[in-house]
């Protein structure tokens, strides 16, 4: 019951920050689009896209190679990627315990179902 208060604390914590700060809705992006990569059947990723995306959203250069490490070294324990500036790995942090508390609530098929039409674009089936 604590774990549960906690995510849901979390979530709400980051819900204004996502409208006010353009570099967390890019993070959960991004991670919602590798997310769909190893758990979604038959999607991949499109790197590129994503780089001009952070463009489009006036993000500074790096920023999704800072994600994309920061991303790494979080789900592996710190085995590939790289450590980032805190900030960036609490925004991966909250991300990510928000894609776990969509998959568990909607269910994977149904979650990767909804990635494919919201990310279209930076996903695509694998050929």
């Amino acid at each position: 019951m604590r774990y549960a208060l906690v995510i849901a604390g979390l979530i709400v914590a980051a819900t204004p920050a996502k409208a006010d700060n353009p570099r967390a809705a890019y993070v959960t992006m991004v991670l919602q689009a590798f997310a769909a990569k190893v758990e979604c059947p038959g999607t991949d990723l499109v790197y590129q896209d994503l780089v001009q995306k952070a463009q489009e959203m006036h993000l500074p250069d790096g920023t999704t190679e800072q994600v994309r490490k920061a991303i790494a070294y979080m789900h592996t324990g710190g085995k590939m990627g790289e450590k980032q500036a805190d900030d960036l790995m609490t925004e991966v942090a909250i991300a990510t315990q928000t894609i776990d508390l969509d998959q568990r609530r909607a269910g994977m098929t149904a979650w990767c179902h909804d990635q494919k039409a919201r990310l279209a674009g930076y996903i695509r089936t694998k050929e």
